[in-house]
């Protein structure tokens, strides 16, 4: 027998509807009233948020050939600025001084950022990079430990560079030093959203900043493009890589933190230079020798035993804050540390 009950608009809803209704689960609003399988796809959406930023740095190196890491950058940060600025709407007019003083700086680290990054990749390879540019947050993280295992894995991660480096005489010293540059930016954008995350709501700061990257870039961007116009393909390569690395890991974060503890999304982004790897081998035919991936292994690991100590000391302590939402947070700082949104 059909039953049916009427709803409060007077729709005549049968049981079988009503049923199904219920057995759909609600989107959580944390991580805690998340279901096991919402957590299952927290997961599988956090580490895809790593594979699509990974792929859409390799899709800009792609572009290199034709643009170069400048104009991969000017596009990109562009890209950032007009997805980012619409979404968080960041009162310009209303900020004050001090305010605008770390929204400056982090505009600064973006460029910095990105460009060192991009020219490493450039020149030593997608793996290499991206590893060597998670030192910067682990470097944030341990500074202020005096703990033996936060000792421990930092000595683990300077093995892991060495070995992971090789330096020589043939050693791209170049490609080395952008990549560390990039992980010094990481870390200045660590500080600087801390910052920022005290003196202006959500990522209105991110946003800010990003706007400001983007009104250096423009120029930048018209003067490279009408001097030397690029090909259609190559345009759509850097289009692609902003919206992978920027737009989609975003996304992707925001609704991983809903489902996932912080401490489990923190550790999940610490593989992304495996990721890197992969994605530089596949993409980019940039295999890795067995020491290479040794030295991966060892900054990875650096970086998962650094958060999760890191986690385990902010969950005893009574006065831990709650954890907030970051675009491909750093792998060794702690989730109110982290911005969200890294372009």
């Amino acid at each position: 027998m059909l039953v049916a009950a009427r709803s409060s608009y007077g729709q005549v809803v049968t049981l079988k509807e009503q049923q199904r209704a219920a057995s759909v689960s609600p989107a959580p609003r944390t991580a805690s009233t998340a279901t096991p399988r919402q957590h299952a796809a927290g997961v599988a959406t956090a580490m895809g948020s790593a594979i699509a930023n990974q792929t859409g740095a390799a899709i800009g190196a792609l572009a290199f050939p034709a643009l170069g890491p400048v104009g991969v950058v000017a596009v990109r940060q562009l890209i950032a600025a007009l997805v980012l600025a619409p979404i968080a709407r960041p009162p310009y007019r209303a900020m004050s001084l001090h305010q605008w003083r770390p929204v400056l700086g982090l505009a600064v680290t973006f460029s910095v950022m990105n460009l060192s990054l991009y020219t490493a990749v450039d020149r030593i390879g997608l793996g290499l990079a991206v590893t060597l540019e998670f030192l910067g947050p682990l470097t944030v993280a341990i500074s202020t430990s005096r703990r033996t295992t936060d000792i421990a894995a930092a000595f683990a991660a300077v093995v892991g560079v060495v070995v992971l480096t090789h330096p020589n005489a043939s050693s791209d010293l170049l490609g080395i030093g952008s990549a560390l540059v990039a992980a010094v930016a990481w870390a200045c954008y660590i500080l600087l959203n801390r910052t920022l995350g005290r003196r202006m709501p959500g990522v209105q700061g991110t946003a800010a900043a990003s706007t400001v990257s983007a009104v250096v870039w423009l120029p930048i961007a018209a003067i490279l493009f009408v001097s030397n116009p690029p090909a259609l393909t190559a345009l759509l390569l850097s289009v692609g890589c902003a919206l992978l690395s920027s737009v989609v890991p975003f996304t992707c974060d925001l609704l991983a933190l809903r489902r996932v503890p912080a401490n489990i999304f923190a550790i999940l982004t610490s593989l992304n230079p495996v990721w890197a790897a992969l994605v530089g081998w596949l993409v980019l035919a940039q295999p890795l020798a067995a020491a290479e991936w040794l030295g991966i292994g060892l900054i990875v690991v650096s970086n998962a035993v650094v958060t999760a100590s890191g986690l385990l000391r902010r969950a005893r302590s009574p006065s831990h804050m709650r954890p907030t939402i970051r675009h491909r947070p750093g792998p060794a700082v702690l989730p109110s540390d982290q911005a969200t949104c890294r372009e």
